[in-house]
């Protein structure tokens, strides 16, 4: 196996971690809330602390992510990342819970901003597609092994097994780190002046181009995570399933996505990031009309509307990813990517809580409105449409050959 192979096989690996990480919590919900005796608002506030914890230390990122080596800073925010999952492990209350979701979420923010610089460092414009699509598979593979795996140890043991199981994972991770991802400093001018914060603001904020790419992640973000966080209490509360049928879910859809991402990277490079991002991003708003309004459902057909979620919203990630990433040169790609991190993280913990405040819960346990919050994330997900359009690459080229 190449090198390049090896990066991005490591950069997948971090990016599973982060994504169980953050994912275990939501089939969790129905648990915690029984066992901390919390209310869909609560637990909306747990989901998204982690990410407005995100969002904070992404935008404090693009000041100081762009003035050291890649790999030198990846692996001191990931041992962070595992420090702040160990403290969930051990997590005896709401409270600390709470606590310790905004530890990780501190630096699982960092993670995402400096896996996209580096891929976006290391691979140039005409391979990129497929390179997301393979570190983005890691959605997949949590889906289908890290988040069945961790709901299964959980129901022999306890909620607090799966974050137990994230530690000993980062440990392992944090050494493909070391050996397989290299010192990347390219982006660094020997001599040169170093920006200030507010010099970071403007580059940024001053440039079209790199704001469109800001608001459309803002966009999808508010689209999917107005839904993705209730996905499995309604789940159970109305539709009919246990919390063990859970894990169906997200086996499904992790085990087709394992193989239409790394398709759907080919076919940002053969067809153009646009245009592929707008077939998946029209067919996504099907799924999200059908899973909100749903009653009592069979087991089957639940199942296929969820797999369809995930496919297409994975979909319509790849390019996405590909086309935002080049947006912005390598001097000033890491300050780009954590702003676009930050608003990314904000953007999915206003929509969780914004949602989780439309939600009702009935009498007999049931959440109300749901098909409300559906038809706002699909009006916001077809606004994407016409704005992605006026998004252009401006990078083509890799900077470092590893």
């Amino acid at each position: 196996m190449n090198k390049e192979k090896l990066l991005l096989w490591t950069l997948a690996a971090i990016n599973f971690t982060h994504i169980v990480d953050f994912m275990i919590l939501m089939p969790l919900g129905p648990q915690l809330m029984r066992i901390f005796d919390i209310s869909p608002q609560e637990f909306g506030l747990l989901v998204s602390s982690y990410t407005f914890a995100a969002g904070l230390s992404s935008f404090l990122g693009a000041f100081f992510l762009d003035k050291y080596d890649r790999r030198k800073i990846l692996l001191w925010v990931f041992l962070g990342f595992f420090l702040g999952t160990l403290a969930c492990a051990f997590a005896p209350s709401y409270v600390f819970l709470l606590s310790a979701r905004i530890i990780s979420g501190l630096f699982g923010g960092l993670t995402s901003a400096l896996i996209l610089a580096i891929v976006g460092d290391a691979i140039p414009d005409e391979r990129r597609g497929r390179a997301m699509g393979l570190v983005m598979a890691a959605f997949s593979v949590a889906s289908v092994v890290g988040v069945p795996f961790g709901l299964f140890i959980a129901s022999l043991s306890s909620w607090h097994a799966p974050f137990f199981f994230l530690a000993i994972m980062a440990v392992i991770i944090f050494l493909l780190i070391y050996k397989f991802v290299p010192s990347i400093t390219s982006h660094i001018h020997t001599g040169q002046l170093k920006p200030s914060p507010i010099q970071v603001i403007q580059r940024v904020t001053g440039n079209l181009n790199q704001m469109r790419a800001i608001t459309l992640t803002i966009m999808m973000m508010l689209g999917q995570f107005m839904i993705i966080p209730f996905l499995s209490p309604y789940m159970v509360s109305n539709v009919g399933f246990s919390e063990m049928q859970l894990t169906y879910i997200y086996m499904a859809g992790g085990f087709f996505t394992i193989f239409t991402s790394p398709w759907v990277g080919r076919l940002t490079d053969k067809y153009g990031k646009i245009k592929v991002f707008i077939v998946f991003m029209s067919l996504n708003v099907v799924p999200i009309a059908v899973i909100t309004n749903m009653g009592v459902t069979p087991i089957a057909y639940a199942l296929l509307i969820s797999t369809m979620f995930f496919v297409t919203s994975n979909g319509r990630m790849v390019p996405a990813a590909a086309l935002i990433t080049g947006t912005a040169k390598p001097e000033n790609r890491g300050s780009f990517l954590s702003f676009n991190s930050a608003v990314q993280q904000l953007s999915a913990g206003i929509a969780s809580y914004v949602a989780g405040m439309v939600l009702v819960e009935d009498t007999d346990g049931s959440l109300l409105n749901f098909e409300l919050v559906g038809y706002g994330a699909i009006v916001i997900s077809l606004l994407c449409i016409p704005l992605i359009r006026r998004i252009k690459v401006v990078d083509k080229e890799a900077q470092v050959v590893v």
